[in-house]
């Protein structure tokens, strides 16, 4: 288990941070703003929660927690780990993957079929899962750079990409099963 005594430690002041492995690289990195945007989206479920209640909160909760094992695996760069380590890397599974798409395919079972493109909104809960949805978008995409370039766990990158559709029926299921969405309609306003 990890203590923080101490939040700051000065040593990122230079623009620099460090990995789960120790090695030091700027904070611009790619890997530092795939793991950072992780961050992020859990931060927007940390919104979305606040208008969640039962079954959705508890799937919710458990995508947070997610996240964090996400960053973890991100942040370390050695997929074959550290063999002087305490501890091994942790790294996203499989069954992470297998049980978003249970929950998206329980969840699109009670929706309506759609004929339209949806646009963000409905319900404060539906508004901030297309928030989640877009965020965990733009992780996927730069896990998927890193990948291109560097160690990166192939279900870390599944996952994601799960993840923004497991938002996106979420969102049609706040929205009172669809019957709530908001539908685009092409040249409306013209």
């Amino acid at each position: 288990m990890v203590v923080l005594n101490k939040i700051y430690t000065r040593t990122g002041d230079k623009g620099e941070t460090a990995l789960g492995n120790g090695s030091r690289v700027p904070k611009d990195a790619l890997r530092v703003e795939a793991y950072g945007t992780v961050d992020e989206t859990n931060a927007t479920v940390g919104l979305a929660r606040l208008h969640s209640t039962g079954e959705m909160d508890t799937a919710l909760a458990r995508i947070q927690n997610d996240l964090f094992d996400l960053g973890a695996d991100l942040c370390r760069p050695d997929l074959a780990g550290d063999a002087t380590a305490d501890y091994p890397p942790l790294r996203m599974a499989d069954a992470q993957v297998d049980r978003l798409e249970a929950e998206i395919d329980a969840m699109n079972a009670a929706l309506a079929p759609l004929r339209s493109f949806v646009l963000p909104g409905g319900t404060a809960l539906a508004a901030h899962l297309h928030l989640c949805r877009t965020v965990s978008r733009r992780a996927e995409r730069l896990a998927v750079a890193l990948a291109r370039d560097g160690d990166v766990t192939p279900a870390a990158v599944r996952y994601l990409n799960r993840l923004s559709d497991w938002f996106f029926v979420a969102s049609r299921s706040a929205n009172g099963d669809g019957a709530g969405d908001v539908l685009w309609v092409p040249g409306a306003n013209r």
